[in-house]
């Protein structure tokens, strides 16, 4: 009986392929090739890791993944008391393979490293506080100043003792009154994390 075994062995000895060379270019070992081409699935640990190296398999050699697949299915059907491994041992992995799963390893290391240590250094750090308007200290004929900053949106904001919300975006206002001459703008902010940060800024009101 034509098996799927049978026609892709054929078809590789018909091309001149050597398996080796095959096992190289689809990153699959030959011990699993050679399990394939003699219809001996016991090597593999599912129907789906099969069922994925015969279409790359058929696909290098040019033949109808569609129809090949078909194949397995039908001989699949008479075999379900086939046998699979628990699971892949890494020993099995070509080494493009390992290369691959050392290198994802790695960057998953590194960006949870990362991620540890900047909520680490979040969570120690004072919040930031940045004044965005206005962007002039010097001021004329006005009685009074709007203040627009910017910090945390879990912050706690006061003003000469008077608590300041921000927005969802951590934005907040604040309308300060001016006298002639120097006016000094003291805004405390304490974070999440208990942490304080105070800045101060001067407004200077001229006639």
């Amino acid at each position: 009986m034509l098996t799927v075994g049978k026609i892709l062995k054929s078809e590789r000895i018909k091309k001149n392929f050597l398996l080796e060379d095959i096992a190289k270019e689809i990153r699959i070992r030959e011990k699993y090739l050679t399990a394939l081409e003699e219809d001996d699935w016991s090597p593999f640990t599912s129907k789906v890791y099969i069922s994925g190296i015969i279409r790359n398999y058929s696909k290098f050699l040019g033949l109808n993944p569609e129809k090949m697949q078909a194949f397995f299915r039908r001989e699949y059907a008479r075999h379900e008391d086939v046998s699979f491994k628990k699971r892949l041992s890494v020993k099995y992995l070509t080494p493009q393979t390992k290369k691959i799963i050392f290198y994802l390893i790695i960057i998953m290391i590194l960006g949870f490293s990362y991620y540890f240590g900047y909520q680490v250094k979040r969570y120690l750090s004072p919040p930031k506080v940045e004044i965005l308007s206005p962007d002039i200290k010097t001021l004329k004929r006005q009685d009074r100043v709007r203040v627009v900053g910017q910090t945390e949106k879990e912050a706690v904001i006061e003003i000469f003792g008077e608590r300041i919300y921000q927005n969802e975006y951590g934005v907040f206002n604040y309308d300060f009154p001016l006298e002639l001459g120097e006016n000094k703008l003291v805004i405390e902010v304490e974070g999440a994390n208990g942490k304080k940060t105070t800045i101060s800024e001067i407004y200077i009101l001229k006639e």
